[in-house]
């Protein structure tokens, strides 16, 4: 199972360990490679790209150099359907002598994929990971790459994470890793992100120990972003301004979150956070316009949403994981919130996968024509190094 530290996120303290297995000072540019799974979040894949291109520009030079690679060497299309192409093959890196000696390997191995992972990574590709990871002296895996580099045999008895809705099959299937809720997780040379936002703040914390403070603060002062907090794990529900305005209603969530496969009564859940029955369900309606009751069925609902589109479990399965008493019970309160039934819902959205999506077939290296362009996820020579700050 994961292990839930009581405040838990302490990973990047270990990553200063990380950085010091890397170099302390650079003065020479850094190579980094992406290697983009199908129907990754655009997210996920900004959140890695983009600080690096704004600290190009906020230092008017080249301090990071990346090549995006695939493993069909084919364009791959994100989640929300639009295509990133290669800049070379993985043939072409695993055959470049200039990156074979210890001393010489590139400096980060980012590996991103969100969806299906399992449905697009063969034995034999397996097997090419494991050799691009031999040619970098880092990995960082994100969201459910932490999946595939489990796979790999990369993280036998270290600790991981991978984002929240997978954190206890990723433990159930990988007995050997120890899974955490921290929102990054660093053992040795080998980093896991639970998905978009702690891989921004992964590579605001590598441009740090790689270069300087100050320009980590500007990179993220340039996205407007004010980052993690040292007590920040992964949570189901972002809780953001509601965490400062009513922080006994986040509490609330928090244990109803912690508690969807044996829920509790809303009577001891207000007796945890110190209030009365009453006065939380005051609470509830003043701020979510909502009693805690239906609230707390709204979460398991949406969980058992997530099992039902995202699992090949059975009913009875799902039934257990988000606590309720009967089949009758669980598909009677599914249809009232979804208006289907969960066979219906896992029917229908197979016969949507079923459908062939419409993928670019031009050979590596062209350029896609009818495919949009993404400002900042292409690396050209004009906007590697200019002279302006802004993004």
């Amino acid at each position: 199972m994961p292990k839930q530290r009581e405040m838990g996120f302490t990973s990047l303290e270990n990553s200063l360990t990380f950085s010091a297995t890397l170099h302390q000072a650079h003065t020479m540019t850094l190579k980094i490679t992406l290697l983009i799974l199908p129907e990754s979040s655009m997210m996920s894949v900004a959140s890695a790209l983009d600080p690096m291109r704004a600290a190009n520009r906020l230092n008017n030079q080249r301090l990071f150099d990346w090549e995006v690679v695939t493993l069909t060497n084919e364009p791959m299309m994100l989640s929300c359907g639009i295509s990133i192409a290669p800049d070379t093959s993985i043939e072409s890196l695993l055959a470049d002598k200039d990156h074979k000696t210890k001393d010489n390997k590139k400096e980060l191995l980012i590996i991103i994929s969100s969806f299906n992972q399992n449905r697009y990574v063969s034995k034999s590709q397996l097997n090419l990971i494991r050799s691009l990871s031999r040619r970098h002296s880092a990995i960082c895996a994100v969201e459910s790459a932490a999946w595939i580099i489990a796979r790999c045999g990369l993280l036998h008895r270290k600790a991981a994470t991978t984002h929240w809705e997978d954190l206890e099959d990723f433990a159930l299937a990988f007995p050997e890793i120890e899974v955490k809720c921290d929102r990054i997780v660093t053992d040795g040379t080998i980093s896991t992100t639970g998905g978009a936002s702690p891989t921004f703040d992964f590579m605001l914390h590598f441009i740090e120990s790689h270069f300087s403070q100050a320009l980590a603060i500007e990179v993220s002062s340039i996205f407007i972003y004010q980052g993690y907090q040292p007590d920040d794990f992964q949570q189901c529900t972002s809780l953001g301004a509601l965490k400062n305005k009513e922080p006994r209603i986040a509490r609330a969530i928090n244990i109803m979150e912690e508690n969807i496969e044996a829920p509790l009564s809303i009577q001891k859940i207000a007796h945890r956070i110190n209030l009365s029955t009453r006065q939380m369900e005051n609470l509830f309606s003043q701020s979510l316009s909502d009693s805690p009751g239906a609230y707390y069925r709204h979460l398991r609902l949406q969980t058992a949403r997530r099992f039902v589109i995202d699992t090949n479990l059975d009913m009875y399965e799902i039934m257990l994981r988000t606590g309720f008493a009967s089949l009758s019970a669980f598909s009677r309160a599914f249809k009232q919130h979804f208006s289907c039934s969960p066979l219906q819902l896992r029917q229908t959205h197979k016969q949507a996968l079923s459908v062939p999506k419409k993928r670019p077939r031009k050979p590596f290296g062209h350029q896609l024509e009818e495919q949009p362009k993404i400002a900042g996820l292409t690396q050209t020579n004009e906007n590697l190094v200019a002279p302006s700050t802004a993004v």
